[in-house]
């Protein structure tokens, strides 16, 4: 029987430490977890409970409801692929379809409360890893991009291939999200930007009879043409447009460490930048804050209006994927919900006194416990952990 202990395997003393350091930490109760038996590797807002509930993807190869209002019960569980599921979103008619693109290189699809398994869009030649929906000209429109660094379009009802973007100037490596910017969109063309392993963003107009990648000229260099938008190092792994705000402005996370508001009225140049440290993976903002959370494990909340670190939070003991801003009746972010590689998913305030309880409750010294060991749901075999590894890792030599 093959042993999923890591302390039956070699090691070094920097991976002893680390995994040590992380037993140690698992037992806190900081955001209140929830806790999975496999990797989270994305997480999407619940559009039938914002409030409450979100749909995580699992390493084990399914999709998950988790409610904060019913934390006991994770029973609702979206199954089909038997690989990890490492991206999630909801679309479709009446935004009632639920999508997950996953290792298996294919896209999923189930009816979000039936959870009856739908189409299964297959075309990518590697890793689907990220996935968002629009309309176009009135048809449904599914949009998924894979770590084989393209981007395919697809008719929902259909399941036929629209279209497929490349680069074919500026590499373009694995991608690592898509956004709609519904702010430059219209009836008959949606506007797209892409983020990869590179550090380049790219934009996208796609219509029904054709695409185009957005060339531009440089408002300072005249006859000169600036294809991406490059204000980060190296992998950019989030994208986040602020619909809240008067310009719809362009957030975004990197491996380079930090997250950065690009500013559409001065053609998308960086505004604002936040240097969390280590690796970005995700990027969360509000009117007040600016929250960004990654390999460090940390959550870390930025003034908005000063740009001076708030606080820093504890909670997670391996790296965090997504954050997720739950949101009332009136559209307005109440919480903060954090899922990570550690399985569990936490919620976290956003109102200053709750931020300020926490900081000093996590001021105290914490009880170390021991963390009851069960053998993971879904278990990867040793080759998938290393594959999972290299996923998550930056893929700079691409």
């Amino acid at each position: 029987m093959q042993s999923s202990d890591p302390g039956h395997f070699f090691e070094t003393d920097a991976e002893q430490a680390t995994r040590q350091r992380r037993a140690a930490k698992s037992g806190n109760r900081y955001g209140n977890p929830i806790v999975l038996k496999s990797k989270i590797l994305a997480a999407v807002l619940d559009p039938r409970s914002p409030s409450s509930a979100v749909l995580v993807a699992e390493s084990a190869g399914a999709v998950r409801r988790v409610d904060f209002e019913d934390p006991e019960n994770t029973k609702a569980v979206y199954r089909g692929p038997t690989t990890p599921v490492s991206c999630v979103t909801v679309g479709g008619p009446n935004n009632g379809t639920l999508f997950a693109g996953a290792w298996d290189k294919s896209v999923w699809s189930w009816d979000l409360d039936t959870k009856t398994p739908g189409k299964k869009y297959i075309g990518h030649a590697d890793f689907v890893k990220a996935v968002v929906c629009a309309r176009l000209r009135g048809k449904d429109i599914l949009i998924s991009g894979g770590a084989d660094k393209k981007i395919i379009v697809w008719d929902i009802t259909s399941g036929a291939r629209i279209h497929t973007l490349k680069d074919d100037v500026v590499n373009m490596l694995s991608i690592q999200d898509l956004a709609v910017d519904h702010a430059a969109s219209t009836e008959s063309e949606i506007s797209l930007i892409s983020a990869s392993s590179d550090p380049h963003i790219r934009r996208w107009k796609i219509r029904t009879d054709g695409w185009e990648q957005v060339v531009e000229e440089l408002p300072n260099a005249p006859g000169t043409e600036r294809r991406t938008i490059l204000e980060h190092e190296t992998t950019v792994y989030k994208l986040v447009l602020d619909h809240d705000g008067d310009e719809v402005d362009l957030w975004t996370s990197s491996g380079d460490g930090t997250a950065k508001c690009l500013s559409r009225i001065k053609n998308f140049s960086c505004e604002d930048s936040f240097q969390h440290g280590d690796h970005v993976r995700a990027v969360a903002v509000t009117d007040q804050w600016v929250i960004t959370a990654g390999r460090d494990e940390d959550i870390k909340f930025w003034d908005r209006a000063s740009g001076k670190l708030y606080c820093s939070l504890l909670g997670h003991y391996d790296e965090v994927t997504e954050l997720v801003l739950l949101k009332n009746a009136k559209g307005s972010a109440e919480r903060l919900c954090s899922v990570g590689i550690d399985g569990t998913v936490r919620v976290w305030p956003l109102a200053k006194a709750g931020l300020d309880t926490l900081v000093e409750e996590q001021k105290k010294p914490v009880a170390e416990e021991k963390r009851e060991e069960t053998k993971p749901e879904g278990l990867l075999s040793a080759e998938e952990e290393a594959e999972l590894a290299a996923l998550m890792e930056d893929n700079d030599e691409e």
